[in-house]
């Protein structure tokens, strides 16, 4: 059992004024309340480094938070300690005779399992054992009717990359409360292309990373297969061959990777009926790599498919296809381009690696992978406030979770109100 300080918890009397001293006097950033039903509790989480106080506020006279401080007063309550297997963790310790309060986990704050040991087994000290809420990735394909289009959020399975890259600048202790990383530092990531449909043809916008990859890369990458694209194409009722247009936002592995696959010792566009649709522009830098960007620029991805004749290149911005309109941002790479879906008086907007995640909705958390990160926030705050103002709909090509939602904000304070 391998376990570390999540947090220690605080039973308070006065909540104003625990708050006046730990929010106001020492300047901590408290998290909004949140209200754990089964144990009659309020819990207001105090980071502080990598791990948290909980403010412990009871919200019925016979909870166990108002008994103990009608016994003992306010003060420390219990220390948690997070475990990756709570039900294993209680196992263990039954097998080694440990007295324990919950001999099964149960409900806990923040979607968490809980489970505590008795005082008499930690030398007087109530220890709460904590398995976080997993993310459970929802890879379904969801379809959605868009004015004279059809929008069909489809996936290529999941990968894990960094979690200091994805969000560069910000601290772990901040963007760890949004994801947590493995042993490896790695998040969780999804690989989310979307088709969409019109009187004109069927097109699909990114297409994941395909399967050409070797076991050291897979390790790397941590590349689940279990589900990818064919298999949400055929839960759709498509299939690769009924793709007629395949567009790039930009041509990283994790985007397009998915373009072409392996025939015997050949590569061919996965696509078999398709024209691919590339920025001229996004082309020349991905066929001319340097240091920075060479590990994302994989020259099997999409030289194959200029040999095989399927390529159209342009390189303004505008309407590629009815509905469907391209507009560089820059930032991620020198042509990262998203895609404005619009129809019927609406507005959807895939924006690829602008906003990989529902995590990045705020304009500084901006990945250390980006080329021009400063191009990246003037080009994001922009976006977002029209997002938010103008209410389009957002798709987020990376979130394990939530595939596209609308950004909503109050008292400066953003959020995804999910739709797919």
């Amino acid at each position: 059992m391998k376990a570390v300080l999540d947090h220690i918890g605080i039973a308070v009397g006065d909540i104003d004024a625990a708050l006046a001293f730990y929010r106001d006097a020492l300047g901590l950033e408290v998290e909004a309340p949140e209200e754990v039903q089964s144990q009659r509790v309020r819990a207001h989480f105090v980071p502080v480094g990598q791990s948290s106080l909980e403010l412990l506020e009871a919200t019925a006279p016979d909870s166990a938070i108002a008994k103990y401080i009608d016994k003992r007063g306010p003060g420390i309550h219990h220390i948690t300690l997070r475990v990756e297997n709570i039900a294993a963790a209680l196992a263990q310790l039954k097998q080694r005779g440990v007295r324990l309060v919950d001999d099964e986990p149960r409900p806990g704050a923040e979607g968490a399992l809980v489970a505590f040991i008795h005082p008499s087994a930690a030398h007087g000290v109530l220890v709460e054992l904590k398995e976080p809420a997993r993310i459970r990735p929802d890879l379904s394909a969801k379809r959605l009717a868009w004015g004279d289009l059809q929008l069909i959020s489809v996936n290529d399975g999941l990968f894990r990359l960094d979690g200091g890259a994805m969000f560069g600048v910000v601290p772990r202790p901040l963007w760890e409360r949004k994801t947590r990383p493995d042993d490896r530092n790695r998040i969780p990531l999804a690989m989310r292309p979307l088709v969409v449909e019109g009187a004109w043809g069927r097109m699909i916008i990114d297409c994941g990373a395909g399967d050409k990859w070797d076991a050291k890369h897979t390790d790397i990458y941590a590349f689940d297969r279990s589900r990818h694209l064919d298999h949400s194409l055929a839960d759709a009722g498509l299939s690769a061959g009924s793709i007629e247009f395949a567009l790039a936002t930009h041509l990283h592995f994790d985007h397009f990777g998915g373009a072409t696959r392996r025939e015997g010792a050949a590569i061919v566009p996965r696509f078999g009926n398709a024209r691919y649709l590339i920025r001229a522009s996004e082309w020349d830098d991905a066929t001319h790599p340097h240091e920075r960007n060479r590990a994302s620029y994989l020259q099997d991805d999409f030289v194959p498919l200029k040999s095989a004749g399927v390529v159209d290149f342009y390189q303004e911005d505008g309407v590629v296809k009815p509905g469907v309109r391209v507009e560089r941002t820059g930032g991620h790479t020198g042509q990262h381009q998203i895609v404005y879906l619009e129809s019927g008086g609406k507005t959807a907007l895939f924006t690829a690696d602008l906003i990989p995640t529902t995590a990045h909705i705020q304009d500084a958390w901006i990945m250390g992978y980006d080329l021009f990160p400063m191009q990246t926030l003037a080009v994001k705050k922009r976006v977002i406030r029209e997002a938010i103002d103008r209410e389009h709909l957002v798709f987020f090509e990376h979130d394990p979770c939530i595939a596209a939602g609308y950004i909503r904000e109050k008292d400066g304070r953003r959020h995804v109100e999910q739709v797919l």
